[in-house]
């Protein structure tokens, strides 16, 4: 089936199925929060990126085969709050950004830095730092091999915007620089984005954008 994006709390996943990867997306919690569960398919490890809520939901989505690892975008508390149990039930290793770890009362085991690689099976995820939503935020690109790449941006990038900074007029700028240098200065068009909350879009779908959020500052 053709993936959508479009997702509803209490509904099933959409899977998107690429040669190398499989990415399941399910929206959970009061906030409508997406997490995604990265399957490498040639050694089935999987990676589970947002542990946000609704544990039950995100353990049924996982399965028996269990998680290797779970990536924390950033520190707001909706986008962690089942990691307790997920990890307890699951035992995975946890990542999140070296500048948001303090902030995430799970531990976390793998500080990122900006540049950093993070693994599922074989497949390979390129972490950049986004300042402005918190000083710590992750993105994680996959440069999928066989066609465009593909971005999880947390709360940093939407359709329509980036992410909150609650007019904060410097994490504004800090935030809408990282995210042009380090994603539409770098990405094409056809890269696809999966936002932390909501429906899916591409950089080509929001450049043309970029000089309007400058100029209204959000």
């Amino acid at each position: 089936m053709t993936y959508s994006g479009v997702v509803t709390v209490g509904g099933p996943a959409d899977v998107h199925e690429l040669p190398d990867l499989m990415i399941s997306k399910v929206a959970v919690g009061p906030m409508n929060n997406n997490a995604y569960l990265l399957r490498c398919r040639a050694t089935d490890e999987q990676l589970l990126i947002d542990a946000a809520a609704e544990p039950h939901t995100l353990l049924s989505l996982i399965g028996e085969s269990g998680i290797a690892s779970v990536v924390t975008t950033h520190r707001h508390q909706d986008h962690w709050s089942a990691l307790r149990e997920v990890v307890d039930a699951t035992g995975a290793r946890t990542y999140a950004g070296q500048y948001d770890a303090e902030g995430i009362p799970v531990p976390t085991d793998v500080p990122v830095a900006d540049g950093d690689t993070v693994r599922v099976g074989r497949v390979e995820l390129t972490a950049r730092h986004l300042v402005g939503h918190t000083p710590g935020s992750i993105a994680l690109v996959y440069n999928d091999p066989h066609g465009h790449p593909h971005v999880f941006t947390g709360d940093c990038l939407f359709p329509g915007g980036v992410g909150n900074t609650w007019k904060d007029s410097k994490a504004f700028e800090s935030l809408i620089n990282d995210v042009e240098t380090k994603l539409f200065d770098r990405l094409p068009d056809e890269t696809w984005v999966y936002p932390g909350h909501g429906d899916d879009t591409t950089l080509g779908a929001e450049r043309p954008h970029l000089a309007q959020w400058r100029e209204r500052g959000w």
